[in-house]
């Protein structure tokens, strides 16, 4: 029985670990600091927003709870802040969740 050259071994070994890593979207970076794995772009790519309102929904509903002079408009875990003034010039805070329903008028 001969030996398969060793040449036929190390690029059948190349080819596996490049498709392991072609499988799990994956990369090799060489750079200053060393030797890095690159997670792939699926890991950059942004969070994807709620599916609740928009601010612009919320400051519109917001309008209808009294807020004349809308001051800051703050997005929450649970849904928008709302800061302004009132008709009358007084401050007025209107917390809507994220479904658009009115939480709280102060």
């Amino acid at each position: 029985m001969s030996k398969p050259p060793f040449n036929r071994i190390a690029c059948a070994s190349l080819a596996i670990l490049m498709m392991a890593g072609a499988a799990q979207a994956q990369g090799i970076e060489f750079g200053p600091g060393g030797l890095r794995i690159d997670p792939g772009p699926e890991r950059y790519a942004p969070r994807p927003r709620f599916d609740g309102i928009s601010e612009r929904e919320a400051v519109r509903i917001a309008r209808r709870q009294g807020v004349e002079e809308v001051e800051r408009v703050r997005e929450t875990p649970r849904g928008w802040r709302i800061s302004g003034l009132d008709r009358n010039g007084d401050e007025i805070r209107v917390i809507i969740s994220r479904d658009g329903d009115v939480v709280d008028v102060r």
